[in-house]
Parts: structure tokens; sequence; C-alpha cells
């Protein structure tokens, strides 16, 4: 079972307001998501083809008058198929579709070898400038440093973020997760979010120092590798970056991310399909363009900024 589909994941989404409602069929979960003041959609995570309860979704839509379903495969095999009487579409993609896997039962000469060299010389680099990385209490105090390491990234790099009771919610009920500090003598520079759950590894959350002389010291690559090693020593069976942009693509606010994972192993792997059933057609459709007419105007925003 993956770590979206357990109870302590639903308990989260609530708490933390992204999700209305979580409803259960057949032992799978099933969000109730806002998506206006007045409109819903359902969200599931698609794990298991075994089970049908596609009927049982459009009926549930029905009955709690949602816009629409989105149903996301997640499958680390590979193996995709086509789920009837539902589109190859999506209205927001919370699961990337490819995405860079390591293979944890290989050794740590193995996957090291498996970097780009200027990855290794990156961690070889953090470690002679005494870098120092290691797993933290989830204390308030430690998620306000994380937080206010997210504040500089994203005015640095113009990433997307979320509040920081989301995070104190996400740390606090999810007992699987991992707050990892990366240190600069006393001082954090560098800091991430681990979820280590039924052998897998994701790595979820990261945020880094802007000051200019903590730079050049490679914290987050030595950051990637603790983590690496961490999940091995929980026998993992592999670890997941989660979400890299498609292969084909040029023009991904992924690009840089991408760039960076890769790096530490070149292969990127498909994981996920998303599908989606309409319910309201017409206001689908008019919340479909509010979404686009939003995003062209932060667009604008954001690029006439840069040129400030």
């Amino acid at each position: 079972m993956s770590i979206w589909q357990t109870k302590e994941w639903s308990e989260m989404l609530i708490k933390s307001n992204q999700a209305e409602k979580v409803f259960d069929i057949k032992w799978i979960k099933i969000e109730k998501r806002k998506i206006s003041l007045w409109e819903y959609w359902l969200f599931i995570q698609w794990l298991d083809f075994n089970i049908d309860i596609k009927n049982e979704l459009i009926d549930l839509c029905k009955k709690e008058s949602c816009l629409f379903i989105q149903i996301e495969t997640l499958n680390y095999a590979n193996t995709f198929e086509i789920i009837q009487n539902f589109s190859a579409w999506y209205y927001k993609k919370f699961m990337p579709y490819y995405t860079v896997i390591i293979d944890l039962d290989k050794s740590e000469d193995e996957i090291l070898s498996q970097m780009k060299p200027k990855w290794r010389y990156n961690i070889k680099l953090a470690i002679k400038k005494w870098i120092k990385c290691k797993i933290v209490e989830k204390t308030e105090k430690n998620i306000n440093i994380f937080y206010n390491l997210v504040l500089e990234t994203i005015a640095r790099d113009s990433f997307s973020w979320n509040s920081l009771n989301y995070y104190k919610t996400f740390l606090n009920n999810i007992k699987e997760s991992e707050l990892i500090f990366a240190y600069k003598e006393k001082e954090v520079i560098a800091s991430g979010i681990f979820i280590l759950h039924d052998g897998v590894a994701l790595y979820y959350y990261w945020a880094s120092s802007s000051k200019k002389e903590y730079r050049n010291l490679m914290a987050p690559y030595f950051l990637q590798w603790t983590a690496i090693k961490e999940a091995k020593r929980k026998w993992c069976k592999f670890y997941d970056f989660l979400g890299v942009m498609t292969p084909w693509s040029k023009d991904s606010s992924l690009k840089w991310v991408t760039a960076f994972k890769l790096k530490f192993n070149k292969n990127s792997i498909k994981i996920s399909d998303s599908y989606i059933w309409i319910n309201k057609r017409f206001k689908y459709f008019l919340v479909s363009i509010l979404k686009k007419i939003k995003k062209l105007i932060s667009k604008n925003y954001l690029s006439n900024n840069h040129r400030l």
C-alpha cells in the first residue's frame, strides 16, 4: 500500500484543509477536494486494477454533486491499462508521469557509480567542507527553520510552496516522515523532508539557504546522499525522487529539478497515467477556462518581475 492510501495521509489532508472529506470504497481511499467556494471534485490514487470500483466512483461523484473524478495511477512496474469510461486527461497533476528511481538493493559503491562524476565530486566536496547532515526531531523550532529556508528558496527560484501550518501538519501526522538538516558548523543551510514507507523512500520537499557563502558547499547533494543511505539502512527497496519532466518536454517548471535528479541516475521511468470522468461538463469547462486565465496572469506577472 502506498503512503497516499493510508489513514494517516487522509487525516493529514483533512487537518491541513487539502481535502474536505475522505471516502472508503473497498478499502480504497477517495479524496473530496474543493475546487471553488461551491464546487468539489473527487481524487484517487489508483493502485490496484484488480479491484474495480469505477461504477461506485461514478455513483459517489453524482451523490456528492462533484464536478468530476480524477484518477492518477501509480505503478513502479511500468505497466498501464486504460480505465474504461474515463478519458486520459487531468485537471491538476499531482504525480508527475515520470520519475527517477534508485535501486537500493545495489551497494553504495554501485549507487555512486550510477551518478554523474560531478555529482560524486560534489558529495565528496561537501564532506571535505565539513558539511554535516542528520535527522532531527520534528519540533516546532526545527519546522520553523525548515520553513524559513523554504521562503529563501522560493524567493530565489520561484517554486510553489505550502503554508507553515501545512508543513507542521504534514510532519506531525505522517509518522514515517523524516526531517533532515545539513549544517555548516551550527547553521542549517539545507533541509529536506522524506517519507520512508512500505519499502519505498520518497524525496518530498527541500529547501536551501541563499547566502552566497553557502552556495558552493554542495550541501543539497550530501543531503540527498544522507537520505539515500538512511533509506538503505531501513531496508527500503528503492528511492523515488518523486517526479521529473517528461523526456520530450522542452519547457517545464521541472527543468532545473529534472537536471538535478537525473544526475543521480540518468534513467527516468514512467510511473503514472491520469484519467478523468466529468459529471458537470459545462461547469467543468468554465472552471478550466478560469484556471488557464489565472495561470497566464501568474506567468506574465512572474515574467515582468524577473525583467525588473
